[in-house]
């Protein structure tokens, strides 16, 4: 219950960090007819995720915990290679 509980709120900030971006975008212009139903396809994956797997917490527990594993696992991969660019004093270019 207590990895649940992690990753749902791994879950829960990458999809903020998204809604972010999302609302970014409805406001400069960058999201517009042509990529609105990109943007409303991952907004929808993310709320099909979050809620689906607190309805399969019940009777599913290791289903609810692998469909949340989905998205948490590259958020935290992706946080670390963010990590490693900003506080390594490596060159990239």
């Amino acid at each position: 219950m207590t990895l649940f509980k992690i990753l749902w709120g791994i879950d829960g900030l990458a999809a903020l960090v998204v809604l972010y971006f999302f609302f970014t975008g409805m406001a400069d212009g960058s999201v517009s007819d042509r990529n609105i139903l990109l943007w409303l396809m991952i907004l929808c994956v993310l709320a099909a995720v979050l809620l689906g797997s607190i309805g399969l917490r019940l009777h599913f527990p290791t289903v609810a915990t692998a469909l949340l594993s989905i998205i948490a696992l590259p958020a935290v991969g992706y946080l670390l290679f963010i990590l490693l660019a900003v506080f390594s004093k490596g060159k990239w270019n």
